[in-house]
């Protein structure tokens, strides 16, 4: 069996072009593919290259992605960027306000540090292509770890859905031999109540076996089974294929409901209406399970 679960952590670490990324990515419970991205400011541009990525590799499920760089020291992937213009702008500016105040003129090369925007810090953004090809192989590395813990506890949750499932189809079981039966409980039903009414039960036994064939009818259960078992075959078909189907395996479970409330609702007898209860309790225990599959 190939189901996924939709938890799982991986993470990831390579080394190249004066740097190294480490990627961590977590995944919980979604109906539908979400996924955050946590990037240093400066490979913002990144971002979306990281999400497709990820959405080739994942169907279903919340996802974080964590990305850290570290950047090698006397790496090219460094620069200091100074506005010329900018520069001057402020100097001109303050040699005249120094003046114009009777101020010393001490101004030097340093001072240009403390001047806002005219000393910039550039990290990796121009050269985002190379920062790419090392992101790419941390996230492979990370996007396999993920999916190996996503793989294991998918093992567990179809083994207990198979068990369930089987469950399911041995109540299934029990109503379909029950279904027969209810006719014939149901004439003996009217039959004591005649009798206890006091009535002449040889005078009333056509309208007794008109209002049995009336019952019969209308507490045939036989399409709903057949629908039934045609899911619990569909059942078996998605916890063996290879794609994602959690949610189809959740349209199926709400078909599974449908039919069995349609069940509990014609069949008016008690026996079916106590396996009736007894498969809606295991299939929300299903339900819960599904939510939790890719």
């Amino acid at each position: 069996m190939t189901l996924h679960s939709m938890t799982g952590f991986g993470t990831g670490e390579h080394t190249g072009s004066g740097l190294t990324v480490e990627v961590e990515i977590g995944s919980v419970n979604r109906k539908q593919f979400d996924v955050r991205v946590a990037l240093p400011r400066s490979l913002s541009v990144l971002e979306p290259r990281v999400r497709e990525y990820l959405g080739n590799r994942v169907a279903r499920g919340s996802l974080t992605a964590t990305v850290r760089v570290r950047v090698s020291s006397g790496s090219r992937l460094k620069s200091i960027a100074i506005d010329e213009h900018l520069s001057r702008a402020f100097i001109t500016r303050l040699r005249r306000t120094a003046r114009a105040l009777q101020l010393d003129d001490d101004l030097s090369a340093s001072s240009l540090l403390r001047l806002p925007e005219v000393v910039q810090y550039r990290e990796l953004t121009e050269d985002s292509g190379k920062v790419w090809n090392v992101l790419r192989r941390a996230l492979k590395q990370a996007v396999g770890e993920l999916t190996a813990m996503r793989e294991r506890e998918g093992a567990a949750l179809a083994r207990d859905l198979t068990a369930r499932f089987t469950r399911l189809k041995k109540r299934l079981e029990s109503i379909r031999k029950q279904a027969p039966r209810v006719p014939e409980r149901q004439r003996r039903a009217l039959q004591k109540r005649l009798r206890e009414a006091g009535c002449c039960t040889g005078e009333l036994e056509a309208a007794v076996a008109r209002e049995i064939v009336v019952f019969a009818e209308r507490c045939d259960i036989t399409e709903e089974i057949v629908r039934l078992d045609s899911h619990f075959a569909q059942v078996d078909r998605m916890l063996r294929a290879k794609k994602p189907v959690g949610r189809a395996l959740d349209f199926v479970c709400q078909e599974l409901l449908r039919e069995i409330n349609t069940i509990g609702s014609k069949a008016n007898d008690a026996r079916i209406s106590g396996h009736v209860i007894h498969f809606k309790t295991e299939l929300e225990s299903v339900r819960e399970q599904v939510q939790n599959i890719e």
